[in-house]
């Protein structure tokens, strides 16, 4: 059976709080590769509409490891309710694809 791979969608307060996630999250194997962008987000928080300026982190992962992304994103993020999403990717250069598993397949 062919591997399945994800996306995970994280936001961080600053570039200093998303680099330290993305450190960990690649130095335990649990993502192969973590992008980060700045961007501006939008919300509603506690019946207030919020601007703040955020980095966005785009982290790819064999699917099987999503849920301790997400476990090990909730211990470091210093959000009361951090931004985790994920989503499969549909497809990707084989090459590239392999590297992803071969990064972050349990040990």
């Amino acid at each position: 059976m062919n591997p399945s791979y994800s996306v995970v969608y994280i936001t961080a307060s600053d570039s200093a709080e998303a680099e330290k996630i993305a450190r960990a999250l690649v130095e335990g194997g649990l993502v192969a590769c973590a992008n980060m962008a700045p961007i501006t987000s939008i919300y509603q928080w506690e019946g207030n509409v919020k601007k703040d300026e955020e980095v966005v982190l785009l982290c790819k992962t064999l699917t099987e490891r999503v849920d301790d992304v997400v476990a090990r994103v909730r211990q470091l993020h210093s959000y009361e309710m951090p931004c985790i999403t994920h989503w499969p990717l549909g497809g990707g250069s084989g090459v590239y694809m392999r590297w992803v598993g071969e990064q972050t397949r349990k040990t």
